[in-house]
This record gives C-alpha cells, sequence and structure tokens, in this order.
C-alpha cells in the first residue's frame, strides 16, 4: 500500500491508463455505430443491502426494476442484448460490476439504485431539562438523480462515499482497487483526473432519464457528475440513477408498488430509446 499521497495519485493514475476503454471509444466515432448491448446493475445486494426505509431495502427494489427493465428492453428494442451484474440476492463487488460490462462491450451500462437522506446526529433537552443527543432522518426529502463519473464539488463528497462505501466490506478491496480508499480523499482526486472518454454520451443518456421522469411528475434533482468506483472504469456510457428516496414513504410507497416500479421502467426504457436514437441517427 503506498502511504504518501501524491506518489499514490501517481500511482493510481498510471493504472488507470491500461483501463480498456480506448478501442472502446473509437466505436463512437463510426456513422453506423448502434445500441446493441446493455448491461443492468441492480445495486448492493447480499449482505450489502443498501438503504433501509421503513418496510423495504434498496437491494431488493434495484433488483425488481433491473429485471423488468431488462425484460422490457429485450421485448420494446428487438436486436438488443441485456447482461445482469446479478439476478439474485448475491453481492457483486464493484469492480466486478463494471468488469462485467467491459467484457461484454457493453453500449451502456446502468446501475439502478435507491437514494436515502442523510441521518444527521442532533443534541435534544428532554422534559426534566437533560439535554441528550439522537440521530433524525429528514424523511420529506424526495426525487430523482441521476450521476455520471466525474467531478464533484465538496458538498458532494458525502454522496460519493456513501456510494463507494461498499468497497470496504469487500474482501482484498486494496488488491482489487490497486489501493482505492473511499475514505481517503486523494483517491476522489484520483477520480476526478481520471479523463472520462464517455462523458458527454453519459451525460446525455442521464439527461434523458431525468427528463422522463420529470414526465411522470417525479421532482428533478437534476443530472450530477460525481466520484464513483463502479462508473470510473467504465469502457462505455455510464450512469448511476438513483429512482427516489427510500427514506421518504411516499417514494418507499411508490417504489415498492407494481405501479410505480412499471412507471420507473417505463422511464428508463423511453430514455434509452431516446439516447438510441439520437447517437443512431
Amino acid at each position: 500500500m503506498i502511504k504518501h499521497p501524491t506518489k499514490r495519485i501517481l500511482y493510481f493514475l498510471s493504472l488507470f491508463l491500461y483501463i480498456p476503454t480506448i478501442a472502446l471509444a473509437n466505436k463512437y466515432q463510426d456513422t453506423v455505430y448502434t445500441v446493441k448491448t446493455i448491461v443492468l446493475d441492480a445495486g448492493h445486494g447480499g449482505e450489502i443491502p443498501g438503504a433501509r426505509g421503513a418496510t423495504s431495502i434498496e437491494k431488493n427494489i434495484a433488483l425488481q426494476v433491473a429485471l423488468k427493465l431488462g425484460k422490457a428492453i429485450e421485448a420494446e428494442i428487438p436486436g438488443t442484448k441485456v447482461y445482469y451484474t446479478r439476478t439474485t440476492d448475491v453481492n457483486v463487488e464493484l469492480y466486478k460490476r463494471i468488469e462485467l460490462a467491459n467484457e461484454k462491450k457493453a453500449d451502456l451500462f446502468i446501475s439502478i439504485h435507491c437514494n436515502a437522506a442523510p441521518a444527521r446526529r442532533v443534541r435534544r433537552r428532554n422534559s426534566k431539562g437533560k439535554y441528550y443527543y439522537t440521530t433524525i432522518q429528514d424523511k420529506q426529502i424526495r426525487g430523482t438523480e441521476t450521476f455520471v463519473s466525474g467531478f464533484h464539488r465538496l458538498g458532494e463528497q458525502d454522496a460519493a462515499i456513501r456510494e463507494n462505501a461498499d468497497i470496504l466490506l469487500e474482501e482484498n478491496y486494496e488488491e482489487n482497487y490497486q489501493g482505492f480508499d473511499p475514505n481517503d480523499p486523494a483517491s476522489y482526486i484520483v477520480l476526478s483526473l481520471m479523463q472520462n472518454q464517455f462523458r458527454e454520451q453519459s451525460i446525455r443518456l442521464a439527461s434523458f432519464m431525468q427528463e422522463q421522469y420529470i414526465k411522470s411528475g417525479r421532482a428533478d434533482r437534476g443530472v450530477q457528475e460525481l466520484g464513483l468506483a463502479v462508473l470510473a472504469a467504465a469502457g462505455m456510457p455510464a450512469v448511476l440513477t438513483e429512482i427516489g428516496f427510500i427514506s421518504n414513504p411516499d417514494e418507499e410507497t411508490y417504489m415498492k408498488s407494481e405501479n410505480g416500479q412499471a412507471e420507473i421502467v417505463k422511464n428508463l426504457l423511453d430514455a434509452i430509446k431516446a439516447y438510441k436514437r439520437q447517437v443512431e441517427h
């Protein structure tokens, strides 16, 4: 493990230069490029449940939506092949998720997650006048947002750390991620400095997704760039979409329901169709 921050940054960058994205990037210069292969990633899984709502868990909702979306893609976009990073309740290391997409030479990588408001510690006073600390969560926060790999402002680093935190629960994570530490600010400097060859296409796809959510009356939290390990090594346009806040009772109920999931799947399917039409013509 390289401990000096500057040396560690240079070391990470030298490793990322060998990520097999250059050859894949060439296909976006071809006039006959088509979207034929899509990898869908249901966030979390197994012993890593993700965010928890009052009556549901992120890993389950993400998997349900991913499987339904895959079926819809293959039914409504003929000739498109869909691969899944997981189809059951198992944990898949983050590096293996994007590794699968690179191996399959995927044209799109879409990671599906549920958001949660951050918990914060507050000081309260009881009926006897004594102070105590408790943890609260804002259950009013709602909406959808879609992330692409890239720069993020300091105030957004908490979100990046939260989404990358699963790395710490994996065995041999230092070896698997060449020393990347989701709690180390130097590691995020690396992600910010990385040249994302698919930034423009990723933002385009993410924008289509947000537009579709808005059409369904969902609150729009926009498209954001964030230092996400699961997207950084992608050799194709890649997004992570947060389909709603599981910490918000109304949105949790919506995301659990058949109608809610059907609408989310339609939003994502229509966004993929719009992206496909634009890049193929």
